[in-house]
This record gives structure tokens, sequence and C-alpha cells, in this order.
């Protein structure tokens, strides 16, 4: 859980993912966290091996990378997920498709400042569990996602895959709107005179938490 997160994304960073309204994560009011006690299954994320990925996309390309997590844990029951809590460290923003030297540092500091993420007064965002149900092979996870001082419920399907002593969970890419979370830096939605220098609003994020008990 934690190598990475995000992202839940980690922003698009600077370029927001996802091609059009319809692959949009559906997003709503923050919904009570599930409270479990006495479960087997509990798992702590080993953050190393962990990672959260992210893409955002303009119209003259796209910049993606990770974000790692601060710490997370899981709890397990039936193939479902109890409960869970990601915390993730905004501070370890990197972007993957530059280079350093060659705009790979701009990027990861305009991400961190107040345009974006405001990782100063922000320095950790959040994924909480508050319900999950089995479906079509997946588990579909609904939680609160937490960037900067919004927290929004979002639901993602993912994977879940156990051990004898270890869990893999593995999200599908799913999308958010920045804007939903009071990132509008370079919106269209904001400020319709930008015209083809936008930022697009919807970025892609995905989950990968190992964890062990």
């Amino acid at each position: 859980m934690k190598k990475t997160i995000l992202a839940i994304a980690f922003m698009a960073m600077g370029a927001v993912a996802c091609k059009t309204e319809k692959n949009k994560t559906a997003v709503s009011e923050e919904k009570e966290v599930a409270k479990t006690e006495n479960i087997i299954n509990a798992y702590k994320a080993n953050v190393a091996e962990s990672v959260v990925t992210w893409k955002g996309t303009k119209p003259t390309g796209s910049h993606n990378g990770v974000v790692s997590l601060e710490k997370g844990t899981l709890e397990i029951e039936n193939g479902a997920v109890k409960s869970g809590e990601f915390v993730i460290d905004m501070n370890t923003i990197v972007c993957q498709d530059l280079e350093a030297g060659n705009g790979k540092e701009k990027l990861e500091g305009h991400l961190k400042n107040a345009d974006f993420f405001d990782v100063e007064k922000f320095p950790t965002a959040k994924f909480e569990v508050s319900s999950s149900e089995v479906k079509d092979g997946k588990v579909h996870v609904t939680g609160n996602l937490t960037l900067k001082d919004v927290t929004k419920s979002i639901t993602i399907p993912a994977t879940i895959t156990e051990t004898e002593d270890a869990v893999t969970f593995k999200s599908d890419v799913f999308n958010i709107d920045r804007t939903d979370f009071g990132i509008t830096y370079s919106s269209k939605k904001i400020d319709a005179a930008l015209k083809d220098k936008f930022i697009n609003d919807l970025m892609e994020i995905s989950f990968e938490v190992k964890a062990k008990k």
C-alpha cells in the first residue's frame, strides 16, 4: 500500500487524464468509514513495494508518474475489503516521462506548489474504505478520497490476490475530475479563454498495494 499511490493522482499532475467525460469515476459526498473489529486477515502495506500511478493530459501531450505511500492498512474478509486506509505522501510526486535537466524538476515542482497539490500545506492525501462488494470477479471498493482539503466518495474496481501471509490490492485504472477537489489551474471549465492551452480536468490514477500480515 504505499509505495506510491495516488492518484489518487497525482495529478495528472499537470495534465489530467481520461479522454471523455463518460469515463469519469462517479464522485459523491463522503461516506461513513467502515469500523471493523476482530478481522483475522489484517495487513500492513509494504510501502517500498506499493505504488500509485498518475497520468495527466493536455492538447499537446501527456505526463505520467508515481506517488509513494506513507502508510497503509487493509482488512480482508471472504475476498472483500472490510476496511482500509492508504495515506499518500504528496512530497514524493515523481514524473517518469521527463528526464532530469529536461523539464522533470520544473514539472514536479509545479505539481507540488499551490497551483496543484500545495504539498507544503497538504503534505498527504488519503483514501479510506467505507464499503466494498464483489461482483463480476472484481471487488468494487467505495471509499473517501481526500485531496488537499476536499473529501469525496468514489468507487473503484480492484483485484485482490491473497497468499498465506500477504495480499496484493490492484485497482483498475480510474479517472477523477481534479476540479472536484478544487484543483482548477488551466482548466477550460473555469477559463474558456484558454483555448487550446488548457490541461484536461480528468486524470488517470491506479493503486497497486502490496501488504503483509
